[in-house]
Formats: C-alpha cells, sequence, structure tokens
C-alpha cells in the first residue's frame, strides 16, 4: 500500500522524522532504470531522459542526507551499456562530464563525497579526470557516500577480485586460509563499505542487470514499475517504509 502517495512539502519534514524513529538503512542502491523510455514515450531523444534523470538522483541524496542514510549507490552506466549506439554513448559522456561539474559545488557543500566504482580503463579520459577531480574535491566529506557505479559490471568486479587474491598469495602477501569472505570483500570496488540493506530498481524491469552481485547477497529488494525519472521523494520514503516493514533474518530464525 502507497502510504505516502499524498507526500507535500508541509508533512514531508513529519514523514521523516516519522520514518527515523525505526531503523533505516545504513546502505542503498539505486538500479535507476527507465530514462530512454521516459524518452521515448513523450517523442524525445532517449538523451532527454538521462539528463531527466539526475533530477530524482539529486533528491535522493539529499533525502539520504535527511534520513541519515549514510551510502547510496547508484548504478549509472553498466559494463554492457558500452554496446549501445556509439551516438548514445558519446551523449552519455558529454552528460556526465558536464553533470559531475555542474553538481560538484552543491555535493561538497552538502557533504557528499563521490566514489567512482567500476572499470576506469574503458572511460575516455577527460571523463575519468572530471570524476577524480570530484573524488578528491570531495574526499574528506563523510555526510553521504555517493557510489557512482559507472563502467560498472559485477561478474567482471568478482573477477578481478579472483585474480588480486591470487596474486597476492602467489607473491606470499596472503596466505589461502586468509581468503575468507571479509578478505574477498576487502578486494571489490566497495571494500569501503557496508554492503546495501536495501536495492531498489526502478522501471519495471525484475532483475538484478549484473549490479552487486556479492554485494546484495542478503539486501531487500524493493521493484517499482515507476520510469525512473519520475521517482518521487514519497515512492523513496515509501521503499524506506516497506523495508522497514520487513523481519530481516539473514538465515536465521
Amino acid at each position: 500500500m502507497k502510504i505516502f502517495s499524498n507526500l507535500l512539502p508541509s508533512n514531508k519534514i513529519s514523514i521523516i522524522e516519522e520514518l527515523k524513529k525505526q531503523p533505516v538503512p545504513l546502505h542503498v542502491a539505486v538500479i535507476m532504470d527507465g530514462n530512454g523510455r521516459w524518452a521515448s514515450e513523450r517523442g524525445f531523444p532517449r538523451i532527454v531522459g538521462h539528463k531527466e534523470g539526475v533530477k530524482p538522483l539529486k533528491r535522493i541524496v539529499c533525502l539520504c542526507s535527511d534520513l541519515g542514510i549514510k551510502y547510496l549507490t547508484a548504478y549509472s552506466f553498466s559494463s554492457e551499456n558500452w554496446k549501445r549506439p556509439q551516438k548514445e554513448v558519446s551523449g552519455l559522456m558529454q552528460l556526465f562530464f558536464e553533470t559531475i561539474a555542474s553538481e560538484l559545488e552543491e555535493l561538497n557543500k552538502n557533504g557528499v563525497r563521490i566514489v567512482l566504482i567500476g572499470n576506469r580503463k574503458m572511460i575516455p579520459r577527460k571523463v575519468l579526470k572530471r570524476f577524480e577531480d570530484a573524488e578528491n574535491a570531495t574526499k574528506n566529506n563523510n555526510n553521504v557516500i555517493l557510489n557512482i557505479a559507472f563502467s560498472y559490471g559485477s561478474r567482471q568486479e568478482i573477477l578481478e577480485a579472483a585474480r588480486k587474491a591470487c596474486t597476492n598469495i602467489k607473491n606470499n602477501e596472503a596466505d589461502i586460509n586468509d581468503l575468507d569472505e571479509k578478505y574477498f570483500s576487502g578486494l571489490l570496488f566497495t571494500q569501503n563499505c557496508p554492503d546495501p540493506d536495501l536495492l531498489i530498481r526502478t522501471g519495471g524491469e525484475l532483475r538484478v542487470s549484473n549490479f552487486l552481485l556479492w554485494q546484495i547477497a542478503y539486501s531487500e529488494l524493493y521493484f517499482t514499475k515507476t520510469l525512473w525519472p519520475d521517482f518521487t521523494d514519497a515512492e523513496f520514503l515509501q521503499a524506506i517504509h516497506d523495508y522497514q516493514c520487513r523481519n530481516r533474518r539473514f538465515g536465521k530464525i
């Protein structure tokens, strides 16, 4: 049941305070799906949908700060997305390049730390430099850690971690008996983050699309048909409420 469908600015603060009386997730991950379909349904080029998709992400970052959610991981560009038409990929690279610059000052002012997780070797040099400059500029912030999953694929991440583990053992930097879940997690892109408590996917698809496969082993999943540009504050708060209503047993009784 959608209890926050009539969310207004006048009651948003009280709803947030009410949600904070119960445990909120420490880490939320989001698959921001539906930008292209949103644009196509309106007769616009797909890139228009991607531009529109920046707005809900900005709002969700603010809500995470208000709720005390420490980590937000946003799936913004997958390793498979490189296979899309070159025109769309080029448009997305330019959008990321421009958006990082235009939003950095406000993110920094609000104590948001930007962390890029993904295969950096695939990212065009000028875009990567802008990401790394943003990481450096916000490295001392700790209000919200915003992980941007860009050129990211979880299977590739796991394979790379396995290679690192093998290399460390081969070089006598680790023993085979050191290779437990904690050690392996420390070799992933998300090594400095707890696993997500909640994974939200917009756009109506019921799959995780090679996203944080290791990390979401015990995450709560929230799926919605809402296309990402239409994802409102109310629906995000609804997802948090839904999470709070679940009984997380982690395999126990």
